[in-house]
């Protein structure tokens, strides 16, 4: 069985930059009334604050400028303003028959909380289930469509970046060569860092 925050770790590469703060996290999660699945949380203290392969952003509860928690209620309270379920849509598009939900809310136990997003509009969110599975990833696209992968967020992460299709129909996104990333000023008198990943023969 692939060990997929290892995985992502070897092909992002290692971090001096990580950060662990556990007090943090159990503060954001008493804010949302649940925990944060174990792979995400490792997966933002390895990288977080920062901008992968040029479009996708994670973020930690301790980022300043970029703090996970403000950003969270930020797209919480967006979206709960939002028609989240269009007029006639086909059940496989309905965020409510992928995550097995009567109604879709944000920032709560029992909905749908933000991981992450990417500067092409697309927002992924971790739902309680998507199609029965525990904890899975709903993604919701710039043209508005909903998307559930039965994944934990690790091998979300790392089918992403190995150029699979994880945001919905015709939303690949692939560079071969090392992971380019950047790490993003969380606060005053600090610069963008960029660093690249291990060759990864891609």
């Amino acid at each position: 069985m692939t060990d997929y925050v290892r995985a992502v770790i070897d092909m992002i590469g290692p971090s001096d930059d990580r950060c662990t703060d556990a007090v943090a996290w159990l503060r954001l999660e008493d804010e949302l009334g649940r925990s944060l699945p174990a792979d995400y949380k490792a997966i933002a203290d390895m990288y977080g604050a920062c901008q992968i392969n040029h479009h996708l952003y994670l973020h930690r509860p301790t980022d300043g400028w970029w703090d996970l928690g403000t950003w969270m209620r930020r797209i919480s309270q967006l979206w709960s303003q939002e028609e989240v379920v269009r007029q006639g849509v086909e059940p496989h598009l309905d965020p409510r028959v992928i995550c097995g939900l009567p109604t879709i809310t944000f920032g709560t136990a029992q909905g749908l909380i933000p991981l992450a997003g990417t500067d092409q509009g697309h927002l992924i969110f971790l739902a309680p289930q998507v199609h029965g599975v525990p904890d899975g990833i709903a993604v919701l696209n710039r043209e508005g469509e909903w998307t559930g992968y039965a994944l934990p967020f690790a091998e979300w992460l790392y089918r992403y970046l190995t150029g699979e299709e994880m945001c919905g129909w015709n939303s690949a996104v692939f560079y071969p060569g090392p992971v380019h990333r950047e790490h993003l000023p969380t606060g005053p008198g600090q610069q963008t860092r960029v660093v690249h990943g291990p060759p990864r023969g891609m």
